[in-house]
């Protein structure tokens, strides 16, 4: 396997870095949205769309069978790449919030009840707060908050006061989708785990950013998305303890997640297939398969290097803005950047940076608690990927200035 280890070699992977927008050329630095495909997973989903398109697991014939090959390939490499022990506690699901929803039914249903409380972080997406939300409405359970200080790292102060023995359930997200902090989330685990909770780890952008050990972690669920990770839309991940997991009833029901079924009665099928009802979206898996097989293609080292680079510049750089307000600083993060600068609406710059041929995020995020926090109603976001450049990055903030001075 070829090994990465310069940012001309990894851009090539990406025919979609190489187009023009309003005459210019793309930086995308909207990567915590959704990142670019390499050309290993196009090629692979085009072939599956064109050619090696059977159902999984229901036929003898041919394509049936190369296609059941692909998909639970593509399992055992998320297995190894998360170290899993076990590949029936890899779920494939459409996404992260396909994956929380899962465990927010299921796992409720069977071990939460009224009266019990799940804590959550006030930094939490919209998919990692509303599934409990809805959860708790239907199960009498309670949500409690670990509040996060004006920096945006989680009040770990506060937590051993709030990890009570009415806790049975913490979900919290590795790095935030807005302030780009990892989290200490082992620290967490562990303080949950010796007050009797269990613990899943939204890990839409930790997958990415980070080296994931499920077993190191010894958190107890770990979901994310397939295309953060370089892989196709509509797949997802939710590894669970196998302990866990045969415990839980399915919120789903139908084909391939049966073991038998008459007019009077079914029995489940064994893991992982239990949770995966339906025709699933099994072209998608077999590509997020390929997806990991390019990440691990990536020297870490080069990786890591260069991903501080650019982290230190473009901080550096945004700090000396006159009227900015930057949000999730710090030493422990990722490259992504949420700021505001006084006076300018977040959409309005994000606009111009359009024009300018740059591509950010702006609004709330889908984490509308946490704006409430800033006492804001939306940021701009840049977040960049391994196959952005130094280049780009200066592009990127010589836009803003340029922004700036137009809308000031």
């Amino acid at each position: 396997m070829e090994l990465y280890n310069n940012i001309e070699k990894i851009r090539e992977q990406f025919p979609a870095l190489t187009q023009r927008v309003n005459n210019r050329e793309l930086v995308y630095f909207d990567n915590g949205a959704t990142a670019q495909k390499p050309v290993g997973v196009i090629n692979l989903l085009n072939e599956m769309n064109s050619g090696v398109n059977g159902n999984i697991h229901r036929a003898v014939h041919e394509l049936s069978a190369r296609s059941t090959i692909l998909y639970e390939g593509a399992r055992d490499a998320v297995k190894l790449f998360i170290n899993a022990g076990d590949r029936g506690e890899i779920i494939f699901t459409s996404g992260t919030t396909a994956s929380i929803n899962l465990v927010a039914n299921s796992y409720t249903s069977t071990f939460i009840n009224k009266g019990d409380i799940i804590l959550l972080t006030e930094a939490e997406h919209h998919s990692n707060l509303v599934p409990w939300q809805m959860a708790c409405s239907r199960s009498g359970a309670e949500l409690r908050f670990l509040p996060v200080d004006e920096q945006g790292n989680w009040r770990m102060d506060l937590l051993d006061e709030l990890l009570d023995k009415r806790v049975k359930l913490v979900s919290a997200a590795h790095i935030s989708n807005v302030l780009g902090i990892i989290n200490p989330v082992k620290q967490l685990i562990d303080k949950a785990h010796s007050a009797g909770a269990k613990v899943l780890i939204d890990g839409a952008q930790g997958i990415v950013h980070t080296e994931v050990d499920v077993k190191e972690l010894d958190c107890d669920f770990y979901v994310f998305s397939g295309h953060k990770l370089y892989g196709p839309t509509g797949t997802g991940i939710l590894y669970g303890k196998r302990n866990l997991l045969e415990e839980m009833v399915p919120w789903m029901g139908g084909g391939d997640m049966v073991g038998s079924v008459s007019l009077e009665k079914f029995s489940f099928a064994e893991l992982p297939l239990k949770f995966e009802a339906g025709t699933p979206n099994f072209i998608g898996a077999a590509a997020l398969g390929e997806a990991i097989k390019f990440v691990k293609s990536i020297d870490k080292g080069f990786a890591e290097k260069h991903e501080k680079e650019i982290i230190s510049f473009i901080t550096r750089e945004l700090s000396k803005i006159d009227g900015i307000r930057m949000y999730g600083l710090g030493e422990n993060k990722i490259s992504l950047f949420s700021f505001n600068i006084e006076g300018i609406h977040p959409s309005d710059l994000a606009i111009l940076l359009n024009k300018m041929g740059v591509a950010v995020r702006s609004g709330m995020m889908c984490c509308e608690p946490l704006m409430s926090r800033y006492g804001v109603t939306g940021m701009v976001r840049a977040s960049l990927a391994v196959y952005n450049t130094m280049k780009e990055a200066e592009i990127f903030i010589e836009s803003i200035k340029r922004g700036v001075r137009m809308l000031s």
